[in-house]
């Protein structure tokens, strides 16, 4: 989207992701698949996500029988470590992984970032999978100025 709306390199590099389509590449996921996540091409709000460190082995093979039987269906990529935020869980505060998504407005020319965002988190501790879909919260995420 960088590239495409405002014509830069991103400052930030993506999250490695790997094309088990590539006979090559589904060697090395394979080899590789408790250290890496999995998710459904076609799914959203983080449901089927396979989180390799977390997994079972049950559920590493189950992923490892799903690619090789449809790599076209699954994304992979290496696991993202979220930091953590202090979060109000049942009237006391807890570390809870958090995303930020940043809101831009895009006016045909310009994009502006607003110094705002909505932090999204999971409720269970640990978890990686922050979505609201999954049983997470939302907080709104103000970014001040230096004083």
């Amino acid at each position: 989207m960088i590239r495409l709306l405002l014509g830069e390199e991103p400052r930030l590099r993506s999250v490695t992701t790997y094309d088990a389509s590539d006979p090559a590449v589904r060697d090395e996921v394979l080899e590789r698949l408790g250290e890496l996540v999995v998710k459904p091409r076609a799914g959203s709000g983080g449901h089927g996500v396979l989180i390799g460190p977390q997994a079972s082995a049950r559920e590493l093979d189950r992923a490892r029988r799903a690619l090789v039987a449809d790599p076209e269906a699954w994304v992979v990529q290496d696991v993202v470590v979220l930091s953590t935020h202090p979060t109000v869980v049942d009237g006391a505060l807890e570390p809870r992984h958090v995303d930020l998504r940043a809101f831009v407005l895009f006016d045909g020319r310009e994009a502006h970032v607003l110094p705002s965002g909505l932090s999204r988190y999971p409720l269970a501790a640990g978890e990686l999978v922050v979505n609201s879909s999954q049983g997470g919260g939302m907080k709104d995420t103000w970014v001040l100025p230096p004083a």
